[in-house]
């Protein structure tokens, strides 16, 4: 299995560990962020199959001990935290191949919620 760098799994590993309100909030950011570039960001910041692979499983074993947690904060949650995670996360892992831009909008869900590399670290 593709090993992850240590920023992305620190950032993934902290993010997880989030109250649900924090992750309720971060959802609902890159929602919002969607039609504002987050789209085509995302689609810039696309990992190779391994890294998604590892990156996946490491959110998966993150997230799935507090799956009924986040679903009882709100139903669904524990599925859109895996999907803000995951976006936010892959943005970092490839933060050497996306703009300025690209990159902002993508952390910018976890923006004060978890600590985010500069693009350049």
């Amino acid at each position: 299995m593709t090993m992850l760098d240590q920023v992305t799994t620190n950032f993934v590993d902290e993010a997880a560990g989030l109250p649900p309100a924090e992750l309720e909030a971060a959802f609902d950011r890159l929602v919002d962020l969607r039609p504002e570039g987050g789209k085509e960001a995302s689609r810039a910041a696309v990992p190779s199959a391994s890294e998604n692979s590892a990156l996946d499983h490491r959110i998966r074993a993150a997230l799935l001990p507090r799956a009924d947690e986040l679903d009882a904060h709100l139903t669904g949650l524990h599925s859109d935290a895996r999907a803000a995670i995951s976006t936010t996360a892959r943005a970092i892992l490839k933060r050497g191949t996306l703009t300025e831009q690209q990159y902002a909008v993508l952390v910018e869900p976890f923006v004060g919620r978890a600590h985010l590399p500069a693009q350049g670290e």
